[in-house]
């Protein structure tokens, strides 16, 4: 299919220019598809902290210049050569999972999302800190009318990981879900597991985000400066899941006795510490930690009509494209409330 002809060239990109490096607002030709992919036109693109790993060149064989971003949304505007199953003008949304070989043993049984060779937007190619991407027709999922881009953005990365984490953590309506940490990840699950019909705690540091974690949909707060967690979830009889999205090994350590017999520590805050837990903590109780990465896009396409149907949405703060270095400061500095989203 031809290439709709535009006005101009020229596009804005925000590149990393070198790892740890600042970042730079540069002009580039503005790409054409190849075979196997398409071109969007970026509406929103949310910034995780996973772009740290970008940004400081944490992830290995990491090439620059590097446009960062995962959390993508936008509209297709240009189809590569084969691509038929998509449309120019198409809402679309890229997320973590950027691409699979489909030949490792993994991508063969069906499990993508552990690809020998996955690739990742904003690390294994440009990501969505720019107004025009590329990306291989593998790692798009269609986004619902009814969602605008801002609030797409944020559920392809932060909403996918706690939606899939949950609906695969074994938890039935009525059992009792812990939701570690009211965060960027935390304030997602909490609606997510409300709106699945569990009786949510939300486990969070001080009695600040007591009010929010109950209009979220959280049944009780359960404040850990004030009373060791483990100990409030046993006495509502224990967690059947306690899903981890604090960023925090130690305080994913200290839930562990609230677990119910036969819990499910889920975790999805990723953090490089070590989670402290002895055998006997497992064997009594027959418990189990389990972690969980996000999904692929018919994932992420699950997770956007659930949010569709039942209303959930992510707090968000945005940005100009212009402003990244300022939007990614505000996302490190951890106080957003919740996801920073850049809009072009």
């Amino acid at each position: 299919m031809a290439t709709t002809q535009r006005s101009t060239t020229k596009m804005k990109v925000v590149q990393v220019p070198a790892a740890g490096a600042d970042f730079q607002i540069v002009e580039r030709e503005i790409p054409q598809p190849g075979a196997g992919s398409v071109r969007i036109k970026v509406q929103a693109c949310g910034i995780c902290h996973s772009d740290e790993l970008t940004k400081e060149g944490h992830w290995p064989g990491i090439q620059y210049p590097r446009v960062p971003g995962h959390e993508v949304a936008g509209v297709i505007d240009a189809l590569g050569a084969g691509v038929s199953a998509w449309r120019e003008g198409q809402r679309v949304g890229v997320g973590w999972h950027g691409g699979h070989d489909n030949t490792c043993p993994q991508c063969r049984r069906g499990d993508f999302i552990n690809c020998v060779n996955q690739k990742i937007a904003g690390i294994s190619y440009d990501g969505g800190y720019q107004e025009y991407m590329i990306a291989p027709v593998d790692a798009l999922a269609a986004i619902p009318d009814s969602l605008n881009a801002a609030e797409a953005a944020p559920l392809l990365c932060a909403g996918i990981t706690t939606y899939n984490a949950l609906r695969h953590s074994g938890a039935h309506p009525g059992d009792l879900v812990a939701v570690l940490g009211v965060g960027g990840l935390g304030h997602l699950g909490i609606q997510f597991a409300s709106k699945f019909g569990y009786r949510v705690a939300a486990v969070g540091r001080g009695s600040r985000d007591a009010p929010l974690a109950k209009k979220l949909g959280a049944s009780f707060y359960i404040d850990s400066r004030a009373e060791r967690a483990s100990e409030a979830l046993r006495r509502e009889g224990g967690a059947q899941v306690i899903l981890a999205t604090a960023p925090s090994s130690k305080a994913m350590s200290e839930v562990i006795d609230g677990l119910a017999p036969n819990g499910k520590l889920m975790v999805v805050g990723a953090t490089a510490e070590p989670i402290q837990v002895t055998p006997l903590q497992l064997i009594m109780g027959t418990r189990t930690i389990q972690g969980w990465a996000s999904g692929t896009p018919a994932d992420s396409e699950d997770t956007l009509r659930f949010a569709e149907l039942s209303g959930v949405r992510p707090m968000i703060e945005t940005y100009p494209l212009e402003k990244a270095a300022e939007a990614y400061a505000r996302m490190q500095s951890g106080q957003a409330e919740f996801r920073v989203v850049l809009t072009m």
